[in-house]
């Protein structure tokens, strides 16, 4: 009875989270106050379901973007470098290796909210549409999300499940971590932007430079990354000195400017608390391992064939549903199936994080920085639809994953 009360409680979840967006917060309470008070969980199980170590992750990690969103020292940085670009097409590149750079450790949706303002700056002053570059802005942000700890919320999921810490996405177990593979699949999918952006051979026309507040926060922001690289030599098996840490830095940074607090995203902060219970009701209850024997008879013993289902299916469904849920629910599968086929875990577990997260960007639904880049466009009157975002996204995306999953197999297969 628990079992079928847990897995429809999922799944109603799941489905309202993809046809209500906006109201994924409220469900998804919604739906882990139910666990409780059906009796699948008890108040105590559901708290100890929740990761709090990468709980801590996040919203210390948001709090310090946050002030350096607000200090100008990113767009004073992007302005520099596209007053040194040249070309429109180049200026449009930096802006986009500057966004990859900032995303790899703020959160995705702080980094197009930064960057942004540079963009539609240069189109303003160039006389062009800005819809193609917010675009690439957004997806060059969704793609190195992926590629450590901080990145964006599907990595910690993936680093506090696998009790991987910072370093360990650079070199995992003695060998090249998911950072390179990342890397390998901006090569490729930045030559999918250089093909969109060739044309505007244009002059670009001197920015005004941004004053910038104070360079402290970016200063609190090295030192956290730094302090979880760090941490990553004392705190080996991920128990929660990163959450810490993080923590630590938000605290400084709520001292620092008070506003952060009201501009933090509580909804998603919940959000993925009240996620982390509903996986933890269907685990608690046996279904993660009634679908990966499922996977499992699937694939028999073709490892390769396994490695492409996982790869193709979170890229099919990340391009439509929320990758949170999804990885939250996929990773305990991951590892039964890694245990079936006497493999090492980090063949799928990468393989899901890259396609899961990469996956996002063929659509302007699959992920929030989408979401973000299309809202800032229509502000300015720029609507965006599927197919203007899939024209750039779906090859971006196929680039992107085939060089990278192609990375992580030769190195784990």
């Amino acid at each position: 009875m628990a079992a079928s009360v847990a897995l429809t409680i999922f799944i109603a979840c799941y489905l309202l989270f993809v046809f209500f967006p906006s109201k994924r917060t409220f469900f998804a309470i919604a739906g882990a106050g139910l666990l409780v008070l059906l009796g699948v969980l008890s108040p105590r199980e559901a708290f100890n379901q929740v990761n709090w170590n990468v709980m801590g992750i996040f919203v210390g990690m948001l709090f310090v973007a946050d002030i350096f969103m607000e200090s100008k020292a990113p767009a004073f940085i992007a302005e520099k470098i596209v007053n040194r670009s040249g070309r429109v097409v180049w200026a449009i590149f930096f802006v986009c290796i500057l966004t990859s750079f900032i995303s790899a450790f703020v959160e995705n949706v702080a980094t197009v909210l930064i960057v942004a303002p540079i963009a539609l700056s240069i189109s303003k002053r160039l006389k062009i549409s800005p819809v193609n570059m917010m675009i690439a802005i957004a997806i060059s942000s969704n793609l190195q999300g992926a590629a450590t700890l901080v990145g964006d919320p599907p990595s910690m999921l993936l680093g506090g499940f696998a009790k991987m810490n910072f370093m360990d996405f650079f070199f995992y177990c003695g060998r090249p971590g998911i950072f390179f593979a990342i890397q390998l699949g901006a090569i490729a999918s930045f030559a999918v932007l250089y093909y969109f952006f060739k044309e505007h051979r244009e002059k670009v026309v001197t920015i005004s430079v941004e004053k910038v507040k104070s360079w402290l926060p970016t200063v609190l922001l090295l030192l956290l990354i730094l302090s979880l690289a760090l941490s990553s030599f004392f705190d080996t098996g991920f128990s929660g000195l990163s959450g810490l840490i993080c923590m630590f830095f938000g605290l400084a940074a709520i001292l620092w400017n008070r506003g952060c607090l009201k501009s933090m995203d509580w909804n998603t902060a919940f959000f993925l608390a009240a996620v982390f219970i509903l996986v933890g009701g269907i685990t608690a209850t046996g279904w993660i391992a009634v679908l990966a024997a499922f996977f499992s008879a699937l694939i028999g013993q073709n490892v390769l064939l396994g490695y492409l289902l996982v790869i193709v299916s979170s890229v099919i469904l990340s391009a439509f549903i929320d990758n949170v849920p999804y990885l939250a629910a996929m990773l305990p599968v991951m590892i039964l199936m890694s245990d079936k086929l006497q493999i090492h875990p980090a063949l799928f577990l990468f393989g899901l994080l890259i396609g899961a997260s990469i996956g996002g960007n063929i659509t302007p639904i699959g992920a929030s920085a989408n979401i973000v880049a299309c809202g800032i466009l229509k502000k300015e009157g720029y609507e965006v639809n599927f197919l203007d975002f899939m024209k750039i996204g779906l090859p971006f995306t196929l680039a992107a994953v085939t060089a990278a999953s192609a990375f992580i197999w030769f190195v784990w297969k």
